[in-house]
């Protein structure tokens, strides 16, 4: 874990862990205006360009890719694999929200929840209620930009403002989250940022405020060697070097727990009162037809994510 974190350390969208969201948001915006769009969020580009001083708003653009293909074959398709990568994981994730929606659950969650625009873009069912959690700055942010540009939300959007290491369970309920109903969970991008303690505790908080019908889904954790890292870090290095790329002042390696000792989050769910199933990442690229070959980690499984969906019974 590098030095860039504490226990008790915050952000606003463009420092530290916020500024992450603006790479997830970036390439949302890259894959909707691809000519062959796996996603559709017309809010990711406001949300993005209306970030300065970050590098992430034009990384992962095609024209991007393409010039630094010139420089380094690896490098781009390390880059389209970012992009491709992102557009399934949101796939997979309204895929989740729309099938909860349909089995009757009203009441949704998202933890961490950034720039996700799902609030506003997905056709929620009439008395759906979308409760965002994330720090303060990075929620009003969001809600400014889009009501400046005229976007309203298509359920229920209440604001969570707490960090996810304090007390959010009491803010929850506070905002009017209710317990004795069915909810859906989601947790996208955010275990990576956790240690291995704070991933259970924040699923034993989801559990004691789980009705039963309740559903989570997360993107889990992958892990990363040293040496991988630090191989990343210095291709990425010399890229930004011969095409005078700006390149983002912190590296996303010191802001993640890459914690040897976490949980398999769908045996941790499945020993503790959920029917738990995990869809591999790369399988899941392979099927939408996005996977991306010449990626050099794609040796390294351990590398990846799995997509993970649970219902209380």
């Amino acid at each position: 874990m590098g030095a860039l974190r504490t226990d008790d350390d915050s952000w606003d969208i463009a420092t530290s862990v916020g500024s992450t969201a603006v790479m997830v948001a970036a390439a949302r915006a890259a894959d909707t205006e691809s000519q062959d769009p796996l996603i559709d969020d017309p809010y990711a580009r406001l949300l993005v360009d209306g970030v300065s001083g970050l590098p992430w708003q034009n990384l992962l653009e095609e024209d991007v890719i393409e010039r630094v293909a010139g420089v380094d074959v690896e490098a781009a398709a390390i880059f389209r694999h970012m992009r491709n990568y992102q557009a399934v994981r949101t796939h997979f994730f309204d895929a989740f929200f729309t099938a909860a929606a349909a089995a009757g659950i009203r009441q949704m969650v998202i933890l961490a929840s950034g720039l996700d625009s799902r609030a506003y873009r997905l056709a929620w069912p009439t008395g759906t209620r979308v409760f965002e959690i994330d720090q303060p700055k990075v929620l009003e942010y969001k809600a400014a930009k889009l009501a400046e540009h005229g976007a309203d939300p298509t359920a229920k959007r209440q604001e969570v403002a707490v960090d996810l290491r304090f007390d959010w369970p009491a803010e929850l309920q506070q905002a009017g989250f209710d317990r004795t109903q069915p909810t859906a969970w989601l947790a996208e991008g955010l275990l990576m940022y956790l240690p291995a303690e704070a991933q259970d505790r924040l699923f034993e908080n989801i559990g004691a405020l789980s009705a039963p019908g309740s559903r989570i889904a997360a993107e889990t954790a992958g892990k990363h060697s040293e040496d991988r890292r630090e191989e990343m870090q210095q291709r990425f290095e010399r890229v930004a070097e011969a095409l005078d790329i700006q390149r983002p002042d912190l590296d996303i390696a010191d802001l993640v727990y890459n914690d040897p000792d976490r949980a398999e989050l769908d045996e941790w769910l499945n020993a503790h009162g959920w029917t738990a199933t995990a869809t591999a990442a790369t399988d899941e690229m392979r099927r939408l037809e996005r996977w991306v070959d010449g990626v050099p980690m794609t040796d390294d499984q351990d590398a990846f994510s799995n997509f993970v969906v649970a219902e209380r019974g």
